[in-house]
């Protein structure tokens, strides 16, 4: 019995831990080591006596310099170990935990670092982007922190697929429902049939505002051109009600694809600006030891 309590114990911390976020994975862990990296940096500098002025090229600099270029080129190894997802102690969780937090820490360690002695040069231009990398990083968070929950929701009980699906097929019906309509109605209802409705490039799907859409317009089209009568049947009617329909899907459908673009935009600042304070890093690093 006591042999089974403590698998079903064990077996419960394994499901807690499956579902824990890895904000709060290990109960913030990497968090509190961040923290306490930072705390004692702050408490060296408070009572470090550099003459004339704190900066890069006393002992402190170079001490925290080079943690900070070993946590940023260590921290950079994040997509490189996305490949290889293992469980236990450096599960991707723990990783991205890691990386979250000591990423902020840099904060800290490369301000310090400088010593806040700031010009046009090289040196601050590699702060700068250590500075960018760290928000584009925290957007990143922020997005998959609330973003995915507003995809579900806005899905609902359906797929992308399913949603596609339902799009075709209302098209379908608007094909079928023009067919009794006159010259002018069947070149409204191809307003729609024929539009792209994803065109209109990366600021359409991130803003989810598409200003040239075809439904939207064949719909007050209709509407401009069709006066509704009291029992009366009128095929209009039916392809009104169609476009409505579809006008709603797509706002659903659209709206879906721009969280997707919100959840994943980030990533094409955040490597490319990676990349680019590593260079500039190098740069910072061979003049520091080359001409000082």
């Amino acid at each position: 019995m006591a042999t089974k309590s403590l698998r079903q114990a064990t077996k419960g911390r394994e499901r807690a831990s499956e579902h824990e976020g890895f904000l709060r994975h290990q109960s913030y862990k990497w968090l509190k080591i961040a923290l306490a990296i930072s705390a004692a940096a702050l408490l060296i500098y408070a009572f470090n006596d550099v003459q004339p002025k704190p900066n890069g090229g006393s002992i402190y600099g170079y001490i925290t310099g080079t943690i900070g270029v070993g946590l940023i080129l260590w921290l950079a190894w994040l997509g490189v170990r996305k490949r290889a997802i293992t469980p236990g102690r450096w599960s991707l969780k723990s990783w991205t935990s890691a990386h979250v937090y000591l990423g902020l820490s840099l904060i800290v360690i490369g301000s310090l670092h400088t010593g806040f002695d700031f010009g046009w040069n090289v040196h601050t231009l590699a702060y700068v982007l250590m500075m960018l990398v760290i928000a584009s990083g925290a957007f990143g968070i922020a997005s998959y922190a609330m973003l995915p929950q507003a995809l579900s929701a806005n899905r609902g009980e359906t797929t992308q697929i399913q949603m596609l699906d339902n799009l075709r097929m209302l098209d379908r019906q608007l094909n079928e429902a023009a067919q009794p309509l006159d010259a002018e109605g069947a070149a409204i209802v191809r307003m729609s049939l024929e539009d792209d409705p994803f065109g209109g490039g990366l600021i359409a799907r991130l803003t989810g505002r598409y200003a040239k859409c075809g439904t939207r317009a064949a719909l007050d089209a209709v509407r401009a051109h069709h006066v509704r009568q009291e029992g009366v049947a009128d095929p209009y009617d039916h392809v009104e009600v169609l476009l409505e329909r579809k006008k709603s899907s797509l706002s659903r459908i659209r709206k879906h694809l721009r969280l997707r673009a919100l959840l994943e935009v980030w990533l094409y600042i955040h490597v490319p600006l990676t990349f680019a304070l590593i260079a500039a890093l190098v740069v910072h690093i061979v003049s520091v030891f080359y001409y000082w």
